[in-house]
């Protein structure tokens, strides 16, 4: 499927936070139909961030996609509009990833607490007036809000960000700037290696 920003993967106990993927499948709604009533999320994607989504629409299939995203078989790209010029086309940022309990639900780069986190990037195009770089995100780590911490790490935030952003980035669009637009799965029953693409709205 494809979540639009500003949509909760799961939803949240509270009713405002009711409206999310999950819903509305399970119950069809938000322009789904029919409902899905045992359908399960394996992975989630955070609110702002909009893109592509596997669902499991039953037990064995939801299960197989689990072991294919704890085996990290299952391969992300994604598109994200960085502030300022990446000086390098292409590279790789290592740095490990903790909990930042003083900040909840931030995260922080701490190299001796953190848990692994890998993250490679090439720069698709520069972009003036003012300076941004396209760029498309392989993570090797699925940790929490990885993309978004390493690229702050760099000195890069990611525009739209509210959580890990300059003085500035986060006003420099009305959404998080971060898209999954590809992935690269073995289908749970036939077991073909599939890829599917999900256009980038920005």
């Amino acid at each position: 499927i494809n979540k639009p920003s500003g949509l909760l993967s799961l939803s949240g106990r509270n009713p405002l936070n009711w409206d999310s993927v999950h819903y509305r499948l399970i119950h069809g709604q938000g322009g789904v139909s029919p409902a899905f009533p045992k359908a399960k999320l394996p992975h989630r994607l955070d609110f702002g961030t909009s893109g592509i989504m596997l669902v499991g629409l039953n037990k064995n299939s939801t299960q197989n996609l689990n072991n294919q995203f704890q085996a990290r078989t299952i391969q992300k790209r994604y598109v994200a509009i960085l502030k300022g010029w990446i000086a390098d086309d292409q590279g790789q940022i290592c740095a490990a990833i903790a909990n930042d309990k003083a900040h909840f639900p931030r995260v922080k780069i701490c190299h001796t607490t953190g848990k692994t986190a890998l993250s490679e990037y090439t720069v698709l195009k520069r972009l003036e007036q003012p300076r941004r770089s396209a760029v498309q995100f392989i993570p090797h780590t699925g940790r929490t809000h990885q993309l978004r911490i390493h690229s702050l790490s760099i000195g890069h935030p990611i525009l739209g960000c509210d959580l890990y952003s300059s003085a500035d980035s986060e006003g420099m669009a009305d959404r998080l700037l971060l898209h999954a637009s590809e992935l690269y799965f073995e289908h749970p029953t036939s077991g073909e290696r599939l890829h599917k693409h999900c256009p980038c709205p920005f």
